[in-house]
């Protein structure tokens, strides 16, 4: 197993440099969707219409791919890095190590795979004005419906959708707070998977078609509700980085030991961890601005303040 490959996945390949994973929950949901659509091609072609939605399932499972792709090579061009790609039951998930420095860059990671989608969409959409009526143009027009439903769903403004990072972005930037945009996301997430059910149980046709509609509505509502409340739980979490302030943590005037690594006195949250771990030590040398030392950090400091903004 690689090092960026999580328990419970298996390893397809790697595309631009990154180890492509996929989970069992793909398979599964691959086949659900071959006999939910292959009714749809039985006496429009002479073909078997099992094989043409296996065609469309595969492609769609590749342009969820690209959609993922495309958040790779945004993160990279801000130099973060990227680990793996997840194909799973509800689409994908890249792994990026570490959180958007600014608004700008958490916008520009977020979008990117939406409008994949989009350019998807509308690329399939001309091809098929070039096809003109036939059995491969009706392959071609519901991947091409397909991804504008993705672009468009993706960018509903509720986490864990890219649009909900989008508008977290936004928030972020008119306000200066990146929890307060992580909150009202998450939470419009949640309102979002109580909308996909109730939405499920207005639209019904036959009792099959119904119990497949509502089980693939439950199954994104349950997404969408626990990556919402993953949010929140790493909202609590980022206030209570953004408490650490090595000016209010570190000791005045206290003399550093010999060796001890350096850091700026007007560190702090996410900037003053990578810091330090940047350099592991007990203890540290706070400096001013100006070169003067202000004093000492503790890494046993900065853990009993951490521990004590959670009660």
């Amino acid at each position: 197993m690689s090092s960026s490959q999580r328990p419970g996945t298996w390893r397809i390949g790697r595309v631009v440099g990154v180890d492509v994973l996929i989970k069992p929950s793909l398979l599964l949901m691959g086949v659900a969707l071959v006999l939910l659509f292959a009714p749809r091609w039985e006496d429009r072609s002479d073909a078997s219409p099992y094989l043409l939605a296996t065609v469309f399932v595969v492609s769609l499972y590749v342009s969820v791919l690209v959609h993922e792709i495309a958040h790779v090579l945004a993160a990279r061009a801000y130099r973060m890095r990227v680990d793996s790609v997840t194909l799973h039951l509800l689409g994908g998930e890249t792994v990026i190590e570490g959180e958007s420095r600014t608004p700008v860059q958490e916008l520009v990671t977020s979008i990117v795979g939406p409008l994949a989608s989009l350019a998807i969409a509308l690329g399939a959409f001309a091809a098929v004005d070039a096809m003109g009526y036939g059995t491969t143009s009706d392959v071609v027009w519901s991947i091409a419906w397909v991804n504008l439903l993705v672009a468009g769903f993706n960018m509903l403004p509720g986490l864990p959708l890219d649009g909900g990072r989008v508008f977290r972005a936004i928030v972020w930037q008119v306000t200066g707070r990146e929890e307060t945009g992580v909150r009202i996301a998450a939470w419009i997430g949640r309102g979002t998977a109580v909308v996909v059910v109730a939405v499920s149980l207005l639209f019904r046709g036959d009792s099959r078609d119904t119990v497949i509609n509502l089980l693939i509505a439950l199954l994104v509502a349950w997404f969408l509700w626990e990556g919402a409340t993953e949010a929140l739980r790493t909202a609590g979490r980022a206030a209570r980085i953004d408490l650490l302030v090595a000016r209010e943590i570190g000791f005045a005037g206290a003399v550093p030991p010999p060796g001890a690594p350096t850091l700026s006195a007007d560190l702090r949250g996410a900037d003053l961890l990578r810091a330090m771990a940047a350099h592991p030590a007990e203890a540290y040398a706070l400096v001013e601005p100006d070169g003067f030392t202000f004093g000492v950090l503790t890494s046993r400091a900065v853990d009993e303040t951490y521990r004590a903004s959670r009660r």
